[in-house]
């Protein structure tokens, strides 16, 4: 429903919520839906990550990377920690603008990282998007109300 009421794109920003299944088009691209792209900002890029606990990709809005960059950014230049650890996430991480129909090209190796190879699901995971199997995340029938209030637990909601 249209409220009249317009707002910027710094205004707009949400949650990442929701469950969208997806195929890869025939050149392997993927379509980010056009709530999330809402979500993400009028950049028009999203930075790819593979997540290092999970079989999954992350895809994170310019604005949040900045946000979790800051801190490497504070330590000294050659601080061999830090330069290790920002060579790590640069070498695993892509920087991707999407069309104008909202698709993404991610590079093979990750796609494989996640093991996607024709259909994707796409899970709002709040602060971010994660790219997972349908192997890997099947849909569930039902709400698992346990892991609900684990996770509402964790997060302190």
């Amino acid at each position: 429903m249209e409220t009249g009421v317009k707002t910027s794109a710094a205004e707009a920003r949400g949650l990442f919520v929701g469950r969208f299944d997806h195929n890869l088009d025939p050149k392997r691209r993927i379509t980010i839906p056009a709530t999330w792209r809402e979500i993400m900002g009028s950049s028009g890029y999203v930075y790819v990550i593979p997540d290092p606990f999970q079989c999954c990709l992350n895809l994170l809005s310019v604005s949040e990377m900045e946000v979790r960059l800051e801190k490497l950014r504070q330590q000294a230049l050659f601080n061999p920690d830090s330069s290790e650890a920002l060579r790590v996430i640069g070498e695993n991480s892509e920087q991707l603008q999407w069309d104008v129909q909202g698709r993404i090209r991610i590079r093979d190796r990750l796609l494989a990282f996640a093991k996607l190879s024709a259909q994707v699901v796409m899970i709002g995971a709040v602060n971010r998007v994660q790219l997972w199997s349908p192997e890997l995340r099947p849909e569930m029938s039902q709400v698992d109300q346990t892991k609900l209030a684990d996770a509402v637990k964790q997060v302190v909601f």
